[in-house]
């Protein structure tokens, strides 16, 4: 993809895809948009954002708070923008383990003609048991499955993940 400039903000600002037009005016060269996951969820209680202070560090519990992934597109498609989107999607909080590929799936094909790029977000330590998805066989079928949808549209997108030890 070519960057109009190498600086860009990544998932959790923009989650419901609202400050494009913004964001693109203040010079960055891409947004990646979300965590999307299918359906809207208010994601972990307040605060889940906040200041330790004396350590000098931030807390960040969100747990994938958003409007889900349709409202998003609606708003993407109404955007005439020249800045690199990508898409980081992920599962639904209520989502059982066994079931998460079908939420990457329906995230995946609904933004699929809105952005550039998608990240799969298997990170968060906000969404109970997702990191289980960074293992070896759950993480291979989930980016076999996502990789054989990119390649049944003409113009495949990269898949990049987003991972944490």
């Amino acid at each position: 993809l070519p960057f109009r400039n190498p600086v860009g903000l990544g998932a959790g600002f923009d989650k419901n895809a609202v400050y494009l037009r913004e964001l693109e005016a203040l010079g960055f060269g891409f947004v990646e948009i979300g965590t999307l996951t299918p359906k809207a969820q208010p994601g972990n209680d307040k605060p889940r954002l906040f200041r330790l202070p004396e350590d000098e560090a931030i807390v960040n519990r969100m747990g994938f708070n958003n409007g889900g992934v349709e409202e998003a597109v609606e708003r993407l498609k109404k955007i005439n923008s020249n800045i690199i989107i990508g898409g980081n999607i992920g599962k639904n909080k209520v989502t059982a383990n066994e079931d998460a590929g079908n939420d990457y799936n329906i995230a995946f094909e609904a933004l699929f003609g809105e952005v550039d790029y998608f990240t799969v977000n298997v990170s968060s330590p906000n969404t109970p048991n997702l990191r289980a998805l960074q293992e070896k066989e759950p993480l291979h079928h989930l980016l076999l499955t996502l990789q054989n949808i990119n390649l049944q549209y003409p113009n495949a997108k990269p898949i990049l993940i987003k991972i944490r030890k």
